[in-house]
């Protein structure tokens, strides 16, 4: 290695930018425990043999090696298979239907791109133990607070039913088998564009019929109950798809009942989502300012905990990325734009004032105030004033021998140099103030 250099598609974040994720973090925490969700956490390794056979197609992209007793390891794709395993392995803990939410790093053996990385945070949260259409609702409703509550105001989730997709494949022709051909092809539209999707179909074996029935039914456009009312005339005598239709409907009723808006969410039957472990309810969320993919996506997938335990337990989450969300949100100047944790600098006037300034910054602080000091007694009040400008701090404080005598402190706004005096019992409330 000629110079220091991180891995590709693993970030360094410097404060400004952890400043930000750490508002995401602390804003979702916020939210998920509003809803009663609970933390979990969970290993970044797990055995290989745990993510094998959950992830389709994506499985190519799980880091696995082996470690020094021999043993096959693999690094955390996500946390939804985790959690499955924690449900299995627990089951005599856990008092179902459980809200469960996670938040750390995830790996994935991708190429990198745009708001796509191999080292990423994840925040899933997750209904265990209810088939209930209120879980999934109250999931959407989580993810609508989420993103209003980060600033977000044009987003739409995009909803659909795994079973709807299946449905438009057999009343085309094509046998089950063949309907997973279908979700991946589907899954590529925004990508590919139907022209891609139809000749995929075709080199998969879809007859061109079908294959122009499959890609009108999957783009219908318009509002939740008009895409609904021709996709049931359309599926009509598909009984799975029947049933999912009809989910979909409960859900919308508890979306509006909970007060979502409906500029929130509409039907999208194109909608696939990659990963096989899904098997209802599948969604997610857009933003015309980033056309690179979805802001976040989840679904219903209640056969996963059945492949580590004796029964299946319904289960339906979703996952913010949160590096994904931060890049976001920087290129639309949502959320803080701090670059340091302080909010004053308190100067030392001289090496005499040591202790008066060492004394001012603790009471300061605890009273609340994020404050630093200067660490060079010797160096003068402009650097030190240079030096809380350079910060980003608003404030300086200073405290010299006529403030001493007097019993104030002088404070300087850094924005137009502005001094004035206030008495030094009195400085932590009237900074309070000033910072807001």
């Amino acid at each position: 290695m000629t110079s220091p250099q991180n891995i590709k598609g693993m970030r360094d974040h410097l404060p400004p930018a952890m400043l930000l994720r750490q508002h995401i973090l602390h804003t979702l925490t916020t939210v998920f425990e509003r809803h009663g969700f609970e933390p979990l956490g969970t290993p970044i390794l797990e055995y290989a043999e745990t993510l094998e056979g959950k992830l389709g197609e994506d499985e190519k992209l799980i880091y696995r090696f082996e470690d020094h007793g021999g043993r096959r390891l693999a690094l955390r794709y996500d946390q939804t298979v985790p959690l499955a395993r924690v449900v299995a392995q627990y089951s005599g803990q856990l008092a179902l239907p459980w809200r469960r939410y996670a938040i750390g790093p995830s790996y994935r053996g991708e190429r990198p791109g745009r708001g796509r990385y191999r080292e990423f945070y994840q925040a899933d949260a997750d209904i265990i133990g209810s088939s209930s259409p209120l879980a999934d609702a109250e999931i959407i409703t989580l993810l609508t607070e989420s993103l209003t509550t980060l600033g977000f105001t044009d987003f739409t989730t995009l909803l659909n039913h795994r079973q709807i997709i299946g449905g438009i494949a057999r009343v085309s022709g094509l046998d089950e088998a063949a309907a997973g051909d279908v979700y991946r092809a589907i899954d590529k539209l925004d990508k590919i564009g139907s022209d891609g999707v139809r000749e995929e179909l075709h080199e998969r074996g879809v007859a061109p019929a079908a294959a122009e029935r499959i890609l009108t039914l999957v783009q219908l456009d318009g509002s939740p109950d008009a895409v609904l009312h021709e996709l049931g005339t359309q599926l009509h005598g598909d009984e799975r798809a029947t049933a999912a239709l009809a989910n979909l409907r409960a859900i919308i009723a508890a979306l509006d009942a909970m007060g979502v808006p409906p500029a929130y969410y509409r039907v999208a039957p194109r909608l696939a989502r990659g990963l096989s472990y899904y098997t209802g309810l599948v969604f997610e969320a857009i933003t015309a300012h980033w056309p690179a993919g979805s802001l976040l996506g989840g679904g219903r997938y209640d056969e996963l905990v059945g492949m580590f335990a004796k029964n299946s337990v319904p289960t339906v989450g979703l996952a913010f990325g949160i590096d994904r969300l931060h890049d976001v949100m920087e290129e639309l100047g949502l959320g803080p734009r701090a670059t340091t944790t302080a909010a004053v600098y308190v100067t030392i006037f001289s090496t005499e004032q040591v202790a008066a300034s060492l004394t001012l910054v603790q009471e300061l602080r605890a009273a609340g105030i994020n404050a630093i000091t200067a660490l060079d007694s010797s160096s003068g009040l402009g650097k030190q004033f240079k030096e809380a400008d350079r910060k980003g701090l608003r404030y300086a404080l200073v405290l010299g021998p006529d403030e001493v005598a007097q019993g104030v402190v002088s404070i300087r706004d850094m924005q137009d140099g502005a001094q004035h005096s206030v008495a030094q019992t009195d400085v932590a409330a009237a900074l309070h103030q000033m910072l807001g």
